[in-house]
């Protein structure tokens, strides 16, 4: 087990450190090693930092009790208060959750007892922890082309979504009235409790049950939104669609969700990306592949073909002779983009080549092929065989 550090050194204060320095220098700690401020660290690191935070909870917990500091600056660890097996509070030996400490200490983090944690606000030290709404997201999906995606693209949309009373501008009170002060928590949005513990009489709290975190309540209610401070209207609402999107992607569109009740902050419009099947091109990631069927006289002479481009434009492809089914040519960077820029470069233009066999033939067309088929040159090349079926073997 490792040896428990001196409280006063946990906090960095003198033994003779008044209650103020002690809970200022709690609150230097704490905030140093909150898990809040660890975000972006390795596992073991947010590990670390865990433990210093319960450490510098327990040492609080003791020293801003004046009868279990008197008890620790008598006898440490090993007096009758049991300091030093890790009863206090159960911090030391992991008895205790980061909930109860948040929840035991309420008045030092803002009031996260009862599961709403405010952030760092509540290190200034009381004020309220009224509720603010925030309202839903809503969703709505997209079709794109293949082009839309290529190019990117500008999409308007009609939506129903809440938005704020222009009758009460939001309050959920009637013209003439005001929401008042909630008489159950006197507009703090929370109730405190005294509960026993490892520690001694602790203060937790909890959301007003009467006013639901609000500080406020209404008595005589808007009739236009019921009180609510939101009512139902149409908008439309035009949306930038970057280059490169992908089926299923979400394009979040800030603000335009529903909007909170009483003057809360909105939820945000998210826009689900659903692409239409192409005619032309197979999608694979940011590469386009593309069926290009020759006729046999270009794929066993050789020459030059033209191939459509997702822009348009016509591109030449050159075929060697002797090109054989299944070859496949790329050409760099006439893929799609990465999405905002985030990779290297375009994708490619990938060019599957097929050879087609007429199904009908002439008399002279037959007569003609019927010439050379004993030809060396048009019997099976086992080299050739093994490349079309290792090409092949990819797919299974």
């Amino acid at each position: 087990m490792a040896q428990k550090r001196d409280y006063y050194e946990v906090l960095g204060v003198d033994k003779k450190a008044t209650a103020d320095e002690i809970k200022k220098a709690y609150r230097k700690v704490a905030i140093k090693y909150h898990p809040d401020r660890q975000t972006g660290k390795s596992e073991a690191e947010q590990k670390a930092a865990e433990e210093k935070f319960k450490e510098a909870a327990e040492a609080y917990g003791v020293l801003s009790d004046e009868q279990k500091r008197q008890q620790y600056d008598q006898f440490g660890f090993n007096g009758p208060g049991g300091f030093g097996d890790g009863g206090f509070g159960g911090f030391g030996g992991g008895s205790f959750s980061m909930d109860d400490i948040f929840s035991m200490f309420g008045d030092i983090f803002g009031g996260r007892g009862g599961g709403g944690f405010s952030g760092f606000g509540g290190f200034g030290g009381g004020g309220s922890q009224q509720r603010v709404h925030k309202g839903s997201d809503l969703r709505i999906r997209v079709k794109l082309t293949l082009k839309e995606i290529h190019d990117g693209c500008t999409k308007k949309f009609k939506i129903r979504r809440k938005v704020t009373c222009p009758e009460c501008s939001g309050s959920g009170a009637e013209k003439g009235s005001q929401a008042e002060t909630c008489p159950t928590c006197n507009g703090r949005g929370v109730q405190y409790k005294v509960v026993n513990s490892f520690l001694g009489q602790m203060q937790t709290q909890t959301t007003c049950s009467q006013c639901g975190g609000e500080g406020k309540i209404i008595k005589n209610k808007c009739k236009h939104c019921g009180g609510s401070g939101v009512v139902d209207q149409e908008e439309v609402v035009e949306v930038q669609i970057p280059a490169g999107v992908q089926e299923g992607m979400i394009m979040p569109v800030s603000g335009k969700g529903n909007m909170g009740m009483h003057g809360g902050i909105p939820g945000d419009l998210q826009v689900i990306i659903t692409e239409v099947e192409d005619e032309t091109y197979i999608r694979d990631g940011q590469n386009l592949i593309y069926n290009l069927l020759l006729d046999f006289p270009t794929a066993a002479l050789g020459g030059t073909v033209d191939i459509p481009s997702i822009d348009g434009k016509k591109l030449r492809v050159s075929i060697e002779p002797g090109t054989q089914p299944g070859t496949v040519k790329r050409l760099r960077g006439k893929g799609l983009p990465p999405v905002r820029g985030y990779g290297y470069s375009n994708g490619d233009l990938i060019v599957n080549i097929s050879v087609y066999v007429p199904k009908t033939l002439t008399k002279d067309e037959k007569k003609a092929i019927e010439s050379l088929r004993d030809s060396e040159n048009f019997k099976e090349d086992k080299s050739v065989w093994r490349s079309i079926f290792n090409s092949f073997k990819q797919y299974f």
